[in-house]
C-alpha cells in the first residue's frame, strides 16, 4: 500500500520536528504500519497532495488522505482495528482530548520560548524567513528577544509537568498499564524540543524523564533517531 507521512523538517531534511508528526510516527510503529516517511519545508506545505493542507501531518493511506493528527489517529484505530489499539478502553478519547488540551495550553507556550532560536537554526535559510516572520508576528517581539525567556521558562517546566509526574507515581504510562495515543500526544510535544535542543528537559531522576526515555525507546527506539531514513 502506498503509505505517506509528511514531515517537517530542518535543512539536513531528516531532522523531523514537527511534534504533530511525531504524534503519528508513534502511531504509525504503534499499529505496527511500513510508511514512507517525506520530508517538507514550510514552501512544500501548500503542494503536498492535493493542495489543501496548510500544516502537517498529511497521511495518505492508499486512497484515503488525512490531516489533523487527531483525526489521523481515529482513522488508524478504525481501519487497523485488528492491530493494537491506539484508544484503548473506555474514556480513552476523552483523556487524551484532555492531554492535548494540556499540551496545547500549558506546554507549549513554555516550549515555544525554551526552543525558538535552534528550532530557527536548524532550518532552511528559506524556512527561517517564513518562520521569523509568523512567530514575530504572533508573539509581537523579535526571536531573540523571545528567547531571552528560555531559562525562566525552562525553570518553570517542572512545575508545569507536575501533574504528569503525580499521575506516573502510580503507573508507567498516561494510558495505564501500556502506552497508547495519550502518551504519544505528550511525547510529541516534548520530542520536538528534544530534536531542538537535545538532553536538556529534564533532570535525570525526574519521573517524567524515567517515562520519557520509556518512550524513546518504544519500537525500536525510534524516537532516538530524529535524523531518520525515509523508510520505515
Amino acid at each position: 500500500m502506498d503509505r505517506r507521512l509528511y514531515s517537517l523538517c530542518g535543512e539536513d531534511g531528516k531532522r523531523h520536528y514537527s511534534p504533530h508528526v511525531w504524534k503519528i510516527i508513534m502511531a504509525l510503529n504503534h499499529k505496527g504500519l511500513e510508511y514512507d516517511l517525506i520530508p517538507v519545508s514550510f514552501a512544500d506545505i501548500p503542494s503536498v497532495e492535493d493542495g489543501s493542507y496548510s500544516s502537517v501531518p498529511v497521511l495518505r493511506d492508499g486512497n484515503t488522505v488525512l490531516g489533523e493528527s487527531f483525526d489521523i489517529a481515529r482513522y488508524l484505530d478504525e481501519t487497523y482495528a485488528d492491530a493494537p489499539a491506539l484508544f484503548d478502553g473506555k474514556g480513552a478519547v476523552a483523556l487524551t482530548r484532555f492531554v492535548e488540551s494540556y499540551c496545547k495550553t500549558v506546554l507549549h507556550p513554555s516550549l515555544a520560548t525554551i526552543a525558538v532560536m535552534d528550532m530557527h537554526n536548524l532550518m532552511s535559510p528559506a524556512d527561517q524567513v517564513y518562520f521569523r516572520s509568523a512567530r514575530e508576528r504572533r508573539f509581537g517581539m523579535p526571536l531573540e528577544v523571545m528567547a531571552e525567556g528560555g531559562e525562566a521558562e525552562r525553570a518553570l517546566l517542572p512545575e508545569k509537568l507536575s501533574p504528569v509526574r503525580d499521575l506516573l507515581a502510580t503507573q508507567d504510562w498516561l494510558s495505564g498499564a501500556m502506552p497508547a495515543y495519550a502518551d504519544y500526544t505528550l511525547f510529541g510535544t516534548l520530542q520536538w524540543c528534544n530534536v531542538c535542543a537535545p538532553n536538556t528537559l529534564f533532570e535525570s531522576d525526574d519521573l517524567v524523564s524515567h517515562w520519557f526515555e520509556r518512550c524513546l525507546d518504544l519500537y525500536d527506539g525510534v524516537g532516538r533517531n530524529p535524523a531518520q531514513s525515509d523508510r520505515h
